[in-house]
């Protein structure tokens, strides 16, 4: 098979087995991951009550973890989520959302990833580089540093854990220990838009639970992502209307528009 029919065949078994994407994720974005979620045929739950935990993981495909809006009972969620989905067998994201701007979100991540190896990590270059705590002066969520500047950081990274790091940013890497391929999928207003990001990790955990590939699943997800962008700006006349019609693109999304638009290297 093609690329672009193994996008697609992922596509196809998102849309069939709609699998359960177990999201511990910021207020932020909660809205807009599970549209996302649903739109491309995924089925998204946002829960956090660690009473809960346990079973709702049970219940779920993959487990997508956000450390973007954190507080004490959500860290202590976080840990208890990920246990489970690890003795479950479930592919685990953690999106590390504005790591290194403070100590709390540098040592939660830093803490979770050293209880249970995560299946994905994704990230901005400035987030990644703060896992190895290289002192990358982070303004907030934002990247200071262009995703090219991560990709030895982020395969030292998925040496260490045995994952796949994606660094996000205008060029998208996916990198295991061994390999690195280049999505330049997107667009240039997709980072006008609060919570496309954290909608990547999303997206990547849907695509995580049809498709056993880590590095292939985490590909297909960005391509995915960038081509609905692409689709979207087509129409969109601002960040507003570019997320209105982003929903409508994953919906709408056809094996043509993979075929026609994907442009992956490496």
């Amino acid at each position: 098979m093609t690329m672009e029919e193994r996008v697609w065949s992922d596509v196809e078994a998102i849309r069939a087995q709609a699998p359960l994407v177990h999201n511990i994720t910021n207020y932020v974005v909660m809205n807009n991951t599970a549209n996302a979620l649903l739109s491309l045929g995924a089925s998204p739950v946002m829960a956090h009550a660690e009473e809960e935990m346990e079973e709702m993981v049970g219940i779920a495909g993959a487990l997508v973890i956000n450390i973007g809006t954190l507080s004490t009972p959500w860290i202590q969620a976080m840990h208890k989520a990920q246990q489970a989905a690890a003795a479950k067998g479930i592919p685990i994201v953690i999106d590390p959302v504005g790591a290194g701007a403070t100590r709390l979100r540098t040592q939660t991540v830093h803490e979770l990833m050293q209880a249970v190896s995560p299946t994905v990590v994704r990230g901005n270059a400035s987030e990644i580089m703060a896992l190895e705590q290289a002192g990358t002066g982070a303004k907030g969520v934002d990247s200071q540093h262009g995703s090219d500047a991560a990709v030895d950081i982020a395969q030292r990274i998925a040496g260490q854990h045995d994952c796949v790091v994606c660094v996000s940013g205008e060029v998208d890497y996916v990198v295991s220990a061994e390999r690195q391929v280049r999505v330049r999928n997107g667009h240039a207003l997709m980072p006008r838009v609060t919570g496309l990001g954290c909608t990547a990790s999303s997206l990547i955990g849907a695509f995580c639970a049809v498709n056993a590939k880590t590095f292939d699943a985490v590909t297909h997800a960005m391509v995915v992502m960038g081509i609905a962008g692409e689709v979207a700006s087509v129409k969109a006349q601002g960040p507003g209307t570019l997320q209105l019609y982003f929903l409508d693109a994953l919906h709408n999304l056809s094996a043509s528009d993979i075929r026609q638009r994907i442009q992956v290297e490496g």
